[in-house]
C-alpha cells in the first residue's frame, strides 16, 4: 500500500506553512484538502496559498473548479487520487494539506462513490416527481427500499433523496448497502497524519478573529463583489461558504459590514470547533499543539522523526 502524509487541523493552525516545510524537506508535493480552495477566484476568504507559497512548493487541487459548479466529495476523491498517483509515479511524496475532514478521510479510504452510476434522464424524471409529489411522498418511496437511509434524511433534502432513488433504480443496490460494501474495502493509502492545534482554545479563537480582520483588510468584500458582479448565483454552493455568504448579505444591505465581519468570526470559530471534534478521532496521529507562538522548526523536526518511524523520510 502506498503511503502519504496528511497535515490537518482547524483553520488558522499553520497547516499551509508546515506542509510547505515538509514538502521542501522530503521532496514532496502538496495536495490541497480544502473544499473551498478548489474554486477559482475565491482566494482571500479561503486563505488559499499565495503565489509565494506556491512557488515554494508544488500545489495541486487549487483553482480546479468554477465557483458556480456544484463540486462534490466524489469528484474530489477522483481528481485528488489522480494527483497522488502522479506524484508517487514520479518518486515524490504526496502531502495532503487541509481542514476538510470528509475529503481527507474519503480519499484515504478509497471510498467508491458510484460516480458512474448516473443517468441524466432518470435524474430529471425523479426530480420532476419530487416537484410534483413533494418531499414526503418521495421520502416514503425511498423508505420502501432503503429504510435506513430514509430515516437519516429530511423530506426537504431533495438532492439526496433523488440521488438515493437514482442509484437504486440503476443498480438495484441501495446506498446503504453500497456504503457498507465500500467500507469493507481496504484503504487506498496508508496515511501518516499530523494534526495541528493550539494548547489553549482561546488562542485559536483569537487567531481566527485576527485572520478574519486581515482578510477584510486584504479586500474580502471586494472579492465577493467581483464574484457577484461576474454573475455568480448567490444560491450556489461556493457562495454558502463562511466568509462569502456574510459579505454578500452586507452587499445586499441585510447586514452592516461590521455585523458581517462579526458573523464570519463567529461562524469560523464554530467551524473550528467541529474540525477539532473530527480530527480528535485520529488516534494514531502526531499531535502538535502550539503555545502562544507556533514553533515551526520544532514542528518540522518532530514531524520528520514521526514520518521516519513510519518509513516516509
Amino acid at each position: 500500500m502506498e503511503k502519504i502524509v496528511v497535515v490537518c487541523g482547524p483553520t488558522a493552525s499553520g497547516k499551509t506553512r508546515l506542509g510547505i516545510e515538509l514538502a521542501r524537506s522530503l521532496d514532496g508535493e502538496i495536495v490541497s484538502a480544502d473544499s473551498m480552495q478548489l474554486y477559482r477566484g475565491m482566494d482571500i476568504g479561503t486563505a488559499k496559498a499565495t503565489a509565494a507559497e506556491r512557488a515554494a512548493a508544488v500545489h495541486h487541487m487549487l483553482d480546479v473548479a468554477d465557483p458556480g459548479e456544484d463540486y462534490s466529495v466524489a469528484r474530489y476523491v477522483e481528481e485528488a487520487a489522480k494527483c497522488c498517483e502522479d506524484i508517487l509515479a514520479r518518486g515524490k511524496l504526496p502531502i495532503l494539506v487541509g481542514g476538510t475532514g470528509l475529503y481527507i478521510d474519503s480519499l484515504i479510504s478509497g471510498r467508491d462513490f458510484a460516480t458512474r452510476d448516473s443517468d441524466d434522464a432518470l435524474r430529471r424524471q425523479l426530480d420532476a416527481a419530487y416537484e410534483t409529489l413533494g418531499g414526503e411522498a418521495m421520502l416514503a418511496r425511498l423508505r420502501r427500499v432503503d429504510t435506513e437511509r430514509a430515516d437519516k434524511l429530511h423530506a426537504a433534502d431533495r438532492r439526496r433523496i433523488v440521488r438515493a432513488l437514482e442509484i437504486y433504480e440503476l443498480t438495484g443496490e441501495t446506498i446503504t448497502a453500497h456504503d457498507e460494501r465500500t467500507r469493507s474495502l481496504p484503504p487506498r493509502y496508508g496515511a501518516a497524519r499530523i494534526v495541528l492545534g493550539w494548547a489553549d482554545r482561546a488562542e485559536l479563537y483569537r487567531r481566527i478573529d485576527a485572520r478574519v480582520d486581515q482578510m477584510v483588510a486584504d479586500g474580502l468584500f471586494d472579492e465577493v463583489r467581483r464574484l457577484l458582479d461576474a454573475g455568480l448565483d448567490e444560491r450556489c454552493t461556493a457562495m454558502q461558504a463562511i466568509g462569502y455568504k456574510e459579505p454578500a448579505m452586507a452587499l445586499r444591505g441585510q447586514l452592516t459590514q461590521a455585523e458581517a465581519v462579526e458573523a464570519i468570526k463567529q461562524s469560523s470559530r464554530r467551524y473550528a470547533k467541529r474540525q477539532l471534534t473530527w480530527f480528535s478521532r485520529c488516534s494514531d496521529a502526531l499531535r502538535i499543539n502550539w503555545d502562544e507562538q507556533p514553533d515551526f522548526p520544532k514542528a518540522l523536526r518532530l514531524s520528520t522523526e514521526f514520518l521516519h518511524e513510519r518509513g516516509l523520510s
